[in-house]
């Protein structure tokens, strides 16, 4: 296994393409912090019933004290931390309008969980990951970002910032052996978009490379990878996973 003995946070772990991260990390032998503001406890006794080991945490990543709480208790329970996955945002309840039309509370609401989530969860682990010599943090982004998507104009620039984080950090923390990279998903048949017009994602696979609709699983193999040994020189990187609709 891949991943054997490794610790792994996953953020907003609960559900949808996060439980689906979550689930893959314990598959290859890693114990997963699965955390999330919603009931985290499902996904964990699914790790637990399948073998793994699991600890359940409800984080409010947008919190400076129960991300340090959440470290904390990774540490207390597992002895240390190896993987951070940043996966926790807000996207789902997002109803797409023209910018002007954007509620100011809206955006900073997506700014506070999509970006500074991030921000404050990679703080969080850093003094475990430093002390440790080696960490992997693995920033989800969004292919939104390579083609600009209209009318979604807060989300889209969260996931910008997204990877200009994950490459400034990279420059900051490399002297400590912790690797920083990000995935930018395509559009993924997860649960919140089986609620969209079936139309979304048939324009989308129009525009892929590869003419078939994306699922959680298709994500699951980067994050592997990247939490893994065999990424252990490359950092600073976003990985576009989206059967080649955008390119960079």
């Amino acid at each position: 296994m891949r991943l054997k003995d490794k610790v792994a946070i996953v953020t907003g772990g609960a559900q949808g393409i996060g439980r689906v991260y979550a689930l893959g990390l314990a598959k290859e032998g890693a114990r997963v912090v699965v955390t999330d503001i919603l009931d985290p406890n499902p996904a964990a006794k699914e790790i637990e019933q399948a073998g793994g080991q699991a600890l359940a945490l409800t984080v409010d990543v947008t919190s400076e004290r129960d991300t340090l709480e959440m470290a904390r208790q990774a540490v207390e329970r597992f002895g240390r931390i190896d993987v951070l996955v940043n996966n926790a945002a807000i996207y789902g309840q997002i109803v797409r309008r023209p910018f002007y039309e954007v509620d100011i509370a809206e955006w900073d609401r997506v700014m506070a969980v999509n970006l500074k989530g991030i921000f404050l969860c990679c703080r969080a682990v850093f003094p475990q990951m430093r002390k440790q010599g080696k960490g992997k943090i693995i920033n989800i982004s969004s292919s939104t970002f390579f083609k600009g998507v209209p009318m979604f104009l807060h989300y889209v620039t969260s996931k910008g910032g997204v990877i200009a984080l994950t490459r400034a950090l990279a420059r900051e923390v490399g002297d400590y052996g912790i690797l920083v990279n990000a995935i930018a998903p395509g559009y993924t048949m997860s649960e919140t978009n089986l609620k969209n017009p079936a139309e979304l994602d048939k324009v989308n696979v129009q525009a892929r490379c590869l003419k078939r609709t994306q699922m959680p699983q298709d994500l699951v193999g980067t994050v592997i990878f990247l939490g893994s040994d065999e990424s252990d020189f490359i950092t600073g990187q976003t990985i576009l996973v989206d059967g080649g609709n955008a390119m960079h």
